[in-house]
């Protein structure tokens, strides 16, 4: 539907210089995905936007508005000319709004057309979300103000239009991000680290929709697997005595009940042939619903549904272990924060959206935690389509607070606001058979009242789990006992009523030159390139796998999905245009097929289990302290590893404070062939490590566990049976320290 040549119409009609899409372009911003190029005035997000709840006729809003800053107490501009243009549905602070400015009050205004066909229906402005609290006004009359910036509202505008002319919107937005105490997710005004650059003001779609005067409103549908059977109940508005909802299903053949509105009208499946909702066969099953007067159709939706159902209970082993569809899932997928860095919070396409999904397929995945954010109805919709489970955050505020502190006391507004957009993303997102957990808090981000919240979602939404808080504050309640380990992997203990789950790990680290946000990136974990980026997650995913045969883990979310920002912890970067991963190894690994992974088979041992013998100093030695034949006789001895207590990943037997260190030992190697060596090293800080006399491998930074690193062919040449020399000097400069040092060769399974 091109509405810009209609608005530029519209806008000379009303004596306002018209804003065409040729005086449109994008702002310059750091970095940019290939779909931007697709984003234009007249193409921008056309897909309907709310795909579990279509109708046929519909105009959309995206497009052009004009667009100002504004003050707190500054008057509507009704009727009046904006200074600026901006791209909706794109944020103000982003690329694709064309504005690309942090400002936390904005207007937009814009104008449209009563279309004749529309005559005698009520017309309904939708927005998809606005962040975070937006006020409205049509043909001068302020129809209401809205607080919450992830989910959708709507009004209905018949009783302000005009008979005739351009219709008039103006909205007025206010973001105070971290300002304030609203649910706000990682938008902060100064973004840094993990968090990030803020989105305000209209952020999807908005839209206009005829109905007739009885229309429905809203549908709930509840899959019952084990009864074979779905519920349906539909609220409408304008009903009239003796109205009727009728459902009709298509399961084999049509099946069609019908009953009043606000009660639930159960569909009977038939007994062969229902295939259940799984990631690996995600059956969607098409549904549409009726007001019927009499023998007439007042009004009609069209939604679907799948048949799912998720549960928490024993396995054949006595393991308490999530299940789907009556079978154990074990559930691995990525930390997906949902972030754009030419759109922000909005991605540049609809086709974007899906990528992000067909990427976390391809990868092995079968589950995303949709991180403190609630994205579009789209992106659920291409998680039902495509088939991936979906753990869904409620978007944080207030306070944080650090591991092991008590809750923080929100105030009675706060408390209040929390709850009304918790409801309203359980509601609004109820239907989607992807999702399978709602999460209420991460790691102490304004975490109150965990308990009581915890068991009321649980009682509102008993078809789905609950994670009562993913990381750091665990109570006893909910479906799941989360924790969350860097690098890690780690699992709390499986317990009576509660499966054990991995909220977040990982964060291997990879910045890759010309697709950061800024040259300085950081990651948990840094890596050399993508082949020990692939090489180190399989280690992690192997160690997860392991946990889950004992103590019986039942899930594990990687960090993450891409690159945000400063942050390099990404599969894919953040502009989408490399996958920092071997996509095949990741994929088998994910799904447990490690036939290809080396295991590491022990060849001289690091002191992680037996403290070995090591002469030492920290007072510089001779220039020749490498070499072999160097006597270090004068030099003390203890046994490894050397460092200070509380080191992340250390096993300390000998303390060591000073800035360096310097270390000998001879080993002794069998006979054999020594082509598949690696050192296996924890340091803190910088590291440099010889064999024999030659230098096998020089590293900066630190390490926070064991891990291989490559030798230097001509130290590895050195190498021989029977006696041989390491010589090691570990520099720290602040933090905790630590240095240890063993040799491994790395074997696949049936070599």
């Amino acid at each position: 539907m091109k509405h810009t040549p209609l608005l530029a119409m519209l806008s000379l009609t009303l004596g306002i210089a018209p804003v065409t899409a040729a005086e449109w372009k994008p702002a310059k911003g750091p970095l940019s995905t290939r779909w931007a190029k697709d984003v234009t005035p007249e193409k921008v997000h056309p897909e309907y936007p709310r795909p579990q709840m279509t109708r046929p006729e519909w105009f959309n809003l995206n497009g052009l508005w004009q667009f100002q800053v504004a003050t707190a107490e500054e008057a509507p501009p009704l009727g009046k000319e904006l200074s600026g243009q901006i791209l909706v549905p794109f944020p103000v602070e982003s690329a694709l709004s064309g504005v690309m400015k942090r400002a936390d009050r904005v207007w937009y205004r814009r104008t449209f057309a009563v279309k004749k066909e529309w005559e005698g229906k009520h017309l309904l402005l939708h927005f998809g979300a606005v962040n975070w609290e937006s006020t409205v006004w049509v043909n001068g009359k302020k129809l209401g103000t809205h607080q919450g910036g992830y989910d959708p509202f709507s009004y209905d505008i018949t009783g302000a239009l005009k008979a005739d002319g351009p219709q008039e919107i103006v909205v007025g937005a206010w973001n105070p991000a971290d300002a304030g105490t609203q649910p706000r997710g990682k938008q902060v005004r100064k973004p840094e680290g993990i968090w990030y650059t803020p989105s305000t003001g209209i952020w999807q779609t908005a839209w206009l929709e005829p109905v007739p005067a009885t229309y429905l409103e809203s549908l709930k549908i509840v899959p019952d697997v084990p009864g074979n059977r779905v519920r349906v109940t539909a609220h409408a508005t304008g009903l009239k005595e003796g109205d009727q909802i009728e459902v009709q299903a298509r399961v084999g053949g049509p099946l069609i009940r019908s009953g009043k509105a606000g009660e639930a009208i159960e569909l009977v499946l038939p007994r062969q042939g229902v295939e259940r909702w799984t990631p690996e066969s995600p059956r969607l099953y098409d549904l549409t619903v009726r007001v019927r007067r009499g023998d007439r159709t007042v009004d009609q939706v069209t939604s679907y549904f799948g048949m799912r159902q998720i549960e928490v209970r024993k396995d054949d082993k006595g393991i308490t272990r999530i299940h789907l569809n009556g079978k154990p899932s074990f559930q691995v997928g990525p930390l997906d924060q949902g972030f754009w860095p030419d759109g922000l919070y909005t991605a540049p396409t609809d086709e974007a959206l899906k990528y992000d999904i067909e990427i976390t397929k391809k990868l092995g995945f079968n589950v995303a935690r949709k991180h403190v954010k609630v994205e579009p109805a789209r992106w659920y919709y291409w998680c039902d389509k495509l088939g991936l489970l979906v753990w869904q955050d409620m978007p944080s505020g207030d306070r944080n607070i650090g591991p092991g502190q008590p809750e923080i006391k929100r105030t009675a507004t706060s408390a209040k606001q929390y709850e009304r957009e918790l409801k309203r993303m359980i509601d609004n997102l109820h239907n989607h058979p992807c999702i399978v957990m709602w999460v209420p808090f991460n790691e102490g981000w304004g975490q109150f009242d965990t308990v009581r919240i915890t068991e009321w979602v649980k009682n509102y939404d008993p078809t789905r789990l609950v994670d009562c808080a993913s990381g750091w504050n665990d109570y006893p309640c909910g479906d799941v006992h989360d924790i969350h380990v860097y690098p890690g992997p780690g699992s709390p203990q499986p317990e009576e009523k509660r499966a054990a789950v991995l909220g977040e790990f990982g964060g291997l680290g990879l910045g890759i030159d010309g697709h950061t946000w800024e040259k300085k990136t950081w990651g948990y974990q840094g890596t050399k390139d993508s082949a020990d980026l692939t090489r180190k997650y399989e280690r992690l995913m192997r160690r997860v796998y392991e946990l889950k045969n004992k103590p019986g883990m039942s899930a594990a979310i990687y960090t993450q999905t891409t690159d945000v920002e400063t942050e390099a912890n990404g599969l894919m970067t953040y502009d989408r245009a490399i996958l920092k991963v071997d996509a095949d190894r990741v994929a088998a690994v994910n799904r447990g097929d490690f036939s290809r992974v080396p295991k590491q088979v022990v060849v001289v041992p690091t002191s992680q289990r037996a403290g070995l013998r090591w002469r030492y100093t920290i007072q510089k030695p001779a220039k020749e302290w490498y070499k072999v034949d160097f006597d270090a006789k004068n030099w003390e001895e203890g046994p490894g590893g050397f460092g200070t207590r509380g080191t992340p990943g250390a096993v300390v037997r000998t303390e060591w404070k000073s800035p360096e260190i310097w270390l000998r030992r001879e080993f002794t190697l069998p006979e054999g062939k020594y082509s598949t060596l690696y050192l296996l090293v924890h340091h803190d800080e910088d590291v440099e490590i010889y064999l024999n006399g030659v230098l096998a491998a020089r590293a900066g930074g630190f390490l926070s566990e064991y891990d291989e690193m490559p030798i230097a062919a001509e130290a590895l040449a050195t190498l021989k049976p029977g006696k041989n020399v390491f010589a090691v000097h570990c520099k720290q400069t602040r933090g905790g320290q630590y240095i240890d040092v063993g040799l491994v060769e790395l074997k696949t399974d049936g070599r």
